[in-house]
């Protein structure tokens, strides 16, 4: 499903060449539950952004379902991101003034996912993170934990194969990111394919490999 070969991304900040990945190569399987850790800087953010079609390597190749990314046209790119991959972050990247409900529909209205549909999909993901009984709530009015829950749905509610989650269980404690992470079993479970970015070692044991990243350079974790 994902194939990286030899891929280089630097950014230039002052007068310093900052090397985020430094001829990295990684292959990640269809269904396969995969952590790549590594401490703050490393460039894990950096390979998270590319296999998520949000940024383009320097050099090297990235395959996504054995098609060369840059053979993707601009609108067929926009289009994977929104149908085939589903994001999650550390933040959860809500918006204040919709609720629960609202926030995981709008990704559908911008697909024009009928009205009926919509609201099928919505109740579906909400009861999958276990959050129906707040489904009319803010985010304010939401812990972490919730926020986090209403961001998966969000990110699952388009049906996508593909689960990137940035530091997920980053902003919450070890109680609560248990719970999420248990919902990323579920979900991995039921067929989706996930790559979770994390620097702590307690959650990337908790996938089927572990991918290391330090300075750019990749290697795998021994089991």
């Amino acid at each position: 499903m994902i194939v990286l070969k030899d891929v280089c991304k630097t950014y230039q900040v002052g007068d310093e060449v900052v090397r985020a990945l430094d001829h990295a190569s990684l292959t990640v399987q269809d269904g396969e539950f995969v952590s790549i850790i590594g401490p703050s800087g490393s460039g894990k953010s950096t390979m998270m952004n590319i296999i998520g079609c949000l940024d383009v390597a320097d050099s090297g190749e990235y395959l996504l379902d054995d098609i060369p990314i840059e053979d993707y046209t601009e609108n067929e790119l926009a289009q994977v991101r929104s149908r085939k991959i589903g994001f999650v972050f550390q933040s959860f990247n809500l918006i204040p003034q919709l609720t629960a409900a609202e926030n995981v529909e709008l990704p559908l209205i911008y697909q024009r996912v009928r009205r009926a549909e919509r609201r099928r999909r919505v109740q579906e993901a909400l009861e999958r993170v276990q959050l129906t009984s707040r489904i009319h709530h803010l985010p304010s009015e939401l812990s972490g934990g919730q926020q986090q829950r209403v961001a998966i749905a969000r990110a699952i509610a388009a049906h996508p194969s593909l689960i990137l989650a940035d530091e997920p269980t980053g902003n919450l404690d070890s109680r609560t990111g248990k719970d999420i992470m248990d919902i990323f079993h579920e979900l991995h479970n039921s067929g989706n394919t996930i790559v979770l970015i994390t620097h702590d070692d307690t959650v990337a044991r908790q996938a089927q490999r572990s991918i290391h990243i330090l300075d750019g350079h990749v290697r795998e974790v021994d089991a």
